[in-house]
């Protein structure tokens, strides 16, 4: 038992983050890879969370034939489809055992340190997730930013360069923000449209940089954006609320941005995470290697 290893990866839209620790859950190194969400392939997400992996032993010190002492836990964007989740466990990754949930889960465990309370992930898109008294989980979102994810970096993006293509043809207003995203493209729509063909929700998030230094200067276009992407949050938050949740924790990269914009009895229910994704993939990997 000594020589176990354990394994926590975090895997969103933008990044994989990845925690080593050993039997007695002393942090022994960390490492960083591009995106594992599912949804963008299997094979790119398996060789994102290998590279993390290898990230992370290096920073411990330790040789690659440790692979095979580690049991893992993958919180990882897209496992929530039953589909990409089977796919995913069939990869032969060369560990001692895995357990797969959607970052989301993870995410609810770590933040509130395996045991029940709700959260809501942030970032390039966005997901929530309950966990009761009785063990039940629940999530809600999390389906990609073409169709859901409100609030998240991938959806404002989306609607941001929507919006300065629509005023660029005079179908919306324009305003410096507007002006400064089509700069990107040289002007017009033109190579927007192009780009977006293959665009990637990492892609679209990258826009939310541009928008926020707007909000903050009070452009019009920008504020709206953000107050829409907020009232989305809203949502979410309320549907958790309507599930049980009685403490909510918000994670991912824009949790900071939405709390000064959401209603005062929404604000109420907000609590600091214990710990992260990663510390959530750790509690899944150490259940794994129990049963």
């Amino acid at each position: 038992m000594t020589d176990r290893l354990f394994l926590g990866i975090d895997g969103g839209g933008t990044t994989s983050r990845a925690r080593l620790t050993d039997a007695a859950g002393a942090r022994l190194g960390e490492g960083l890879a591009g995106s594992s969400n599912l949804n963008l392939g299997i094979a790119p997400a398996a060789d994102a969370i290998l590279t993390a992996t290898r990230a992370a032993l290096a920073d411990a010190g330790l040789p690659e034939t440790a692979l095979s002492r580690i049991t893992a836990g993958f919180g990882l964007a897209g496992a929530n489809v039953g589909a990409l989740h089977d796919a995913l466990l069939a990869h032969p990754f060369p560990f001692a055992g895995v357990a797969l949930a959607s970052d989301a889960a993870t995410a609810c465990l770590g933040a509130h340190g395996g045991t029940a309370g709700a959260i809501l992930v942030i970032g390039t898109g966005s997901q929530g997730q309950i966990l009761t008294d009785a063990g039940e989980e629940k999530a809600i979102g999390g389906w990609g930013f073409e169709l859901s994810d409100g609030g998240s970096g991938a959806r404002l993006g989306q609607q941001a360069i929507r919006t300065a293509i629509l005023a660029y043809d005079g179908l919306a207003a324009a305003s410096p923000f507007t002006d400064a995203l089509l700069a990107r493209f040289g002007g017009t729509p033109a190579g927007a449209a192009v780009w977006g063909k293959t665009a990637t929700p990492r892609d679209y998030g990258a826009f939310v940089p541009l928008l926020l230094d707007h909000a903050t200067v009070g452009d019009p276009v920008a504020t709206a954006l953000l107050a829409d992407g907020a009232a989305e949050v809203a949502g979410l938050l309320y549907r958790l609320v309507d599930l049980g949740a009685e403490k909510i924790a918000l994670m991912g990269g824009l949790a900071r941005v939405y709390p000064p914009l959401l209603p005062d009895d929404l604000t109420a229910r907000l609590v600091r995470p214990q710990g992260d994704a990663m510390d959530g993939a750790l509690i899944l990997a150490r259940r794994k290697a129990a049963v």
